[in-house]
Parts: structure tokens; C-alpha cells; sequence
């Protein structure tokens, strides 16, 4: 038996039984309430996160429906509300893309909950490979479609870059919602109950499944257990988590129609992978058990996005923050590119990518079709991205001494394999100016630090730094800037409207 401390610096403390804390009651819970933040800290509403003390006796399983509830059943309790149709800040591509074709494809969602006071993350990774084969293929769908991966995978890195992984080559239970952000998969039902097949009251998703997750706009609850074919990395035996999520940023201007990442072309099957960052700000309220360790929180800042399609691009970078020092107001960060392969029977590559702020209730965006977007990348410890647009100027530059974790991510070769690097404690400057008729840096919107930035290289080969540039022809940068409303087109004629708009 062992009694845990979530200590409130960066590395876990271990507690002896004797330091006074009450032994009779083993379910008991204490908490620590911290000082309130500074206002510095990028976000609206300062959070209150709460060290809790959590006992267990051998490995926590929460086997029967009833334990589960007493479980969730915290002194933090978020409030559970199932998702409303038009729902405020939604982005395009909310809903799950999959067509029903034996095509390759794939889908990824990233929710992330940062935790100013501990100075820890926790990033949830669920994904779903050639959904159109429910199990690993025959050897004659082998020869008919050539080969496949199947499965969905659920992972989390967490407190102090530890990691968990579940994965299962079956998806017979996973399920998604055409056009809202919503899905959820099953590894393991309650006997004799059917899993759920769409969003369900969270009292019921703890009766009806053992381990699993769901997960909406507003709400993100589940139980996985590691499979143990992570012995390369540090690794949780088991998590589970229930948090509520108020959105304060989409993709866009607070209050407007929110935006496609990828401008409107993203609707069509073409330059793929797509990606949607769903929610570059929020808050968040609920709890983690992280090993056997009970992490609350109350206002914390969260993020989301998505990505889809036929494979991952050749390689990535990805930089991401929502707590910063020397802010008035909530900031959010996201800034990524890749190499990724254009259609045709030739392998020709192209290389994407943005640069995307909120601040102040206002979207600042960066992308090839309004501008030109540079960076100088290291094979790890090291991101500088640069851009510029016809209003403003924006710098980010990025650097960890952690030596970072492997994370797992689709792929056509190996199917969900290892195949990048993060963590969750780059040191992070943003710079934001208006821009002088003459292209020069006028005055000084934001200038801010953060200690909290969440980075990534993936893909490859990385043999040494990658400096490139996105921009684009002024033909085709003229045809994304058209305002053209793909949504509200196909909104016209439901029937023809693409999954997953």
C-alpha cells in the first residue's frame, strides 16, 4: 500500500503512510488549494488546480460499474452537457471524415489540458486506421486491396512526458459522428451490456464500458490500461480522466464564422493529410488518475485539433501554447508545417504551413495564401518559425533541453507506430507587430514567454535542420482568399454534403 502526493513542483514526491495523514478512511481525498496565478498568465479565468492525496492497494481496475461511479464521483465535479446542435465556435471539419470506400485513410484527434500551478500537460491522442475493414484484413482482402492497417489507438502523455498506450486492431467498436466532433470507441465492454455507439450520459458510459473513451466539444472522459508494447519510452500502468471544456476560441474571431486551417479547399480530397486545429482555446474542469495519482483542476486552459486522410505527410514540425507570462488577456498558439506528398503518379512534395494567434478575442492568421511563412527547425531542441501577412508580422521561436518522448502516430508503412518526438516543457517566445507600409515592425501587439510549450518533429529523415518557406502562386493564393463558404453551400443540399463538414 502507497500513499501518493501530486507534488507541486516538476518531479512527483513519494510520501511515507507516517507523515499524519489519516489511515482509517482510504478513500479519503485532501486537498491543496494553491495562491491564485498572476494575471500575467494568458487566460481568462484564473484556474484552481488541486494536489490531491490518493491511496491505492495494488493496481487500481474500477472492474464493476458501481466502483467506477464511486470513483468519479470527485470533489471536483465537472459538469456534463450533452453537445447542442450549431453549437457556438464550431470550426468546419468537426465531424468525422470517413466515406464508407475502401480507400487508405485515417483519422487523428489531440485534446490537450495544461496545468499553469504543476507545470504539467496532458495530451489525449485517439485515432482510427482504414476504418472500412473493421479487423485485421484476410488474406484475400490483402489481395484485393493490397496491404492495410486497421485498428484505433488511444494514447496520453502526461504528467512529467510519461506515457500510456492502448491499441486495438479491431474497430468494431469505434464510432464517430459525421458532423460534429464527437466519437468514442470501447476496447472493453461490461459483461452482457452493448457498448454505445454514439454520446451517452457519462453515469452510463461508466456502466456500460470498462475501458474506453468518449469525447465531445465539451466533454472527455475514458479508462485505457497500457498494452506494454511501449518498452522504449516510461509508461503508466493505467489512466482515467473526466474533465468539461467551455470553448473560447475555434478558429477565428470571437463572435464570427469560424475557419477552415486549410482554407476551403480542405472540403475536397486532394492536398492531404488535412488538418483542423477544433478549439485553439478553452477551459477546462475535472480530474486525472495518472497512475494511481488524482490530478484536479478547475478554468484550466485546453486546446484541440484534428487531422485526415491517406497517409501522414513525409515530415512535420508543431508548435503549440496556450500559457504564457506577460499577457492581458487569454493567448493561444499553433504553429506547424510538413512535407506532404501532391496527387499524381509521381512522388512530388509540397511544403505547408501556418501560423495561427488568438489574442484579445481576435485571430491573427499566417498562411500561404495571405502571406509568406518561413522557418529553421532542428532535428530536435530547437523551432524558429517567421511570418508575415499584409497587416502584421509574427515570430516564434522555441527550444527544450528535455530530451522528449516517442509518440505514435498512423502510418502506411507500419500502421500506428512510432514516428515522432514531444514534450511539454519547451521555453517559448511569441513576438506579434503591426506591419509598416514599408514591411517593417510597427507597433508591438504581444510579447510573450512561456515555460509550458508543447513542440514536435515527426517524420523524416531529420540528419540536420530543415529550413524552408511556404508561399504560394498569386493565381491560386487569390482563389483561397475568395470568400467562399463551403459549409454554407452544401448546407443548401444536406444530401451532398461531404462527411465530416
Amino acid at each position: 500500500m502507497e500513499t501518493k502526493l501530486v507534488s507541486l513542483c516538476h518531479q512527483p514526491h513519494h510520501f511515507s503512510p507516517n507523515l499524519g495523514f489519516p489511515s482509517t478512511n482510504l478513500n479519503s481525498t485532501l486537498k491543496l488549494k494553491l495562491p491564485q496565478p498572476s494575471s500575467k498568465l494568458g487566460f481568462r479565468t484564473s484556474p484552481i488546480v488541486f494536489a490531491s492525496i490518493s491511496t491505492s492497494q495494488g493496481e487500481s481496475n474500477a472492474s464493476s460499474p458501481i466502483e467506477r461511479e464511486k470513483q468519479s464521483s470527485a470533489s471536483v465535479s465537472p459538469l456534463y452537457v450533452p453537445t447542442p446542435p450549431n453549437r457556438e465556435l464550431r470550426t468546419p471539419h468537426s465531424g468525422y471524415h470517413f466515406d464508407g470506400t475502401t480507400r487508405k485513410f485515417f483519422e487523428g484527434w489531440y485534446f490537450k489540458v495544461s496545468i499553469p500551478e504543476l507545470r504539467q500537460n496532458f495530451c489525449f491522442m485517439y485515432s482510427v486506421e482504414n476504418p472500412a475493414f473493421r479487423k485485421k484484413l484476410s488474406a484475400l482482402e490483402v489481395a484485393q486491396h493490397g496491404p492495410r492497417f486497421t485498428g484505433v489507438g488511444a494514447q496520453i502523455l502526461g504528467a512529467d512526458d510519461k506515457y500510456i498506450c492502448q491499441y486495438s486492431e479491431e474497430s468494431h467498436n469505434f464510432w464517430g459522428s459525421r458532423h460534429e466532433l464527437i466519437l468514442g470507441n470501447t476496447f472493453i465492454a461490461e459483461k452482457e451490456l452493448k457498448p454505445p455507439n454514439k454520446e451517452v450520459p457519462p453515469q452510463e458510459f461508466n456502466k456500460r464500458v470498462v475501458e474506453g473513451f468518449q469525447v465531445s466539444p465539451l466533454w472527455n472522459q475514458g479508462f485505457i490500461r497500457d498494452d506494454g508494447r511501449s518498452n522504449y519510452v516510461e509508461t503508466v500502468k493505467t489512466a482515467r480522466w473526466e474533465y468539461s471544456t467551455r470553448p473560447t476560441y475555434g478558429w477565428g474571431n470571437v463572435g464570427s464564422k469560424q475557419k477552415s486551417s486549410a482554407g476551403w479547399l480542405a472540403a475536397f480530397p486532394v492536398f492531404e493529410p488535412h488538418w483542423q486545429i477544433c478549439m485553439a482555446g478553452g477551459l477546462s474542469t475535472g480530474w486525472i488518475e495518472w497512475d494511481g495519482e488524482r490530478i484536479e483542476f478547475q478554468n484550466a486552459p485546453s486546446y484541440s485539433e484534428k487531422n485526415w486522410g491517406g497517409a501522414f505527410p513525409r515530415k512535420w514540425f508543431w508548435v503549440q501554447c496556450n500559457v504564457f507570462e506577460g499577457a492581458s488577456d487569454e493567448v493561444a498558439l499553433t504553429a506547424a508545417g510538413g512535407l506532404r506528398q501532391l496527387p499524381g503518379l509521381t512522388e512530388n512534395f509540397e511544403s505547408a504551413a501556418l501560423i495561427g494567434v488568438h489574442y484579445g478575442g481576435i485571430f491573427y492568421e499566417f498562411v500561404p495564401w495571405n502571406g509568406v511563412v518561413s522557418w529553421e527547425i532542428a532535428p530536435w531542441g530547437k523551432w524558429c518559425i517567421v511570418a508575415e501577412n499584409q497587416t502584421h508580422k509574427v515570430e516564434v521561436e522555441a527550444t527544450t533541453k528535455d530530451l522528449g518522448t516517442t509518440l505514435r502516430a498512423p502510418t502506411t508503412e507500419s500502421g500506428l507506430s512510432p514516428a515522432c518526438k514531444d514534450t511539454c516543457f519547451g521555453e517559448l517566445r511569441l513576438q506579434l507587430w503591426e506591419r509598416r507600409y514599408d514591411g517593417s515592425k510597427g507597433k508591438v501587439i504581444l510579447d510573450v514567454t512561456s515555460d509550458m510549450a508543447a513542440v514536435e518533429v515527426g517524420g523524416g529523415p531529420w540528419f540536420n535542420a530543415w529550413k524552408g518557406e511556404a508561399k504560394m502562386p498569386e493565381l491560386l493564393s487569390g482563389a483561397l482568399r475568395a470568400p467562399v463558404d463551403v459549409d454554407g453551400i452544401f448546407g443548401l443540399i444536406p444530401l451532398l454534403k461531404p462527411p465530416g463538414l
